[in-house]
């Protein structure tokens, strides 16, 4: 299991992702899932992964070679696509050839073969997009009035995000809640785990303005882990006790 969040601004692009991944108790290793195509100036782009890692692998290498498009003969690849929409029609083709090739023998093997992405980014002269792409070959599209999608592990991440992810958050406080949703997963599922890499993308920028790894060891993030931690324990000592039953004040 994983988990990965985008968030899509007024001001830009942030992508976070774990490393986890996990065959077993006995078998856990760290394997990136953010993975990056940037042509400063022209284009930039990045895609996280979620599910089954065979799977993930086979479709990067499908999309390094390039896919022939069944109406121009050409083969296309994310260097030279000319929109993010044609861009992640590219990608789900991708993921739903090596899912189509492999799913047989990982179902006889009783292996789950899914995959789900998140696809964001900017072509020069186009909208920035984020898109939640899935093994069937269709895709969703991030908007203002829902400024997030997560794949994975979602659920523990989920109410943080809720309450104050809006579309006109400043990217660096963006990132900064994303880092709480993250930091809540780890905390409630082993199947979550560091090291983070994140991108942060500003709109018409055509770059990553930040492109980091967080380590085990990072004070940043451990400092964010104990005031987030602090807070919500003076949060709910701040709540009065529910006036019911025996156990209430004066009963």
């Amino acid at each position: 299991m994983t988990y990965c969040l985008g968030l899509l601004l007024k001001d830009g692009l942030v992508m976070i992702a774990d490393t986890r991944t996990n065959a077993g108790v006995d078998n856990v290793s760290t394997f990136k899932k953010l993975h990056l195509h940037e042509t400063p100036g022209e284009r930039v782009m990045a895609i996280a992964s979620a599910g089954n890692l065979s799977v993930t692998q086979t479709m990067l290498a499908i999309l390094g070679e390039g896919m022939t498009n069944p109406d121009t003969g050409e083969v296309e690849t994310l260097a030279h696509t000319p929109t993010m929409f044609r861009s992640a029609q590219l990608i789900a083709r991708a993921l739903k050839k090596a899912y189509d090739d492999l799913s047989p023998g990982l179902f006889k093997a009783m292996v789950p073969a899914g995959v789900t992405l998140l696809f964001g980014g900017q072509i020069r002269g186009g909208a920035m997009s984020l898109y939640q792409i899935y093994e069937a070959g269709n895709f969703i599209e991030c908007g203002p009035d829902a400024p997030f999608l997560q794949v994975g592990e979602t659920k523990y991440g989920k109410p943080i995000l809720d309450w104050a992810m809006r579309y006109d958050v400043d990217l660096m406080e963006a990132l900064k809640i994303g880092l709480v949703s993250m930091e809540s997963t780890m905390r409630s599922n082993l199947a979550v785990g560091m090291p983070l890499d994140l991108i942060v993308a500003r709109r018409q920028g055509l770059k990553f303005e930040l492109n980091h790894r967080i380590e085990p060891d990072d004070a940043y993030f451990r400092e964010l882990s104990d005031t987030w931690t602090a807070s919500m324990n003076a949060a709910h000592q701040a709540i009065r006790t529910p006036p019911y039953g025996n156990a209430a004040p004066g009963a």
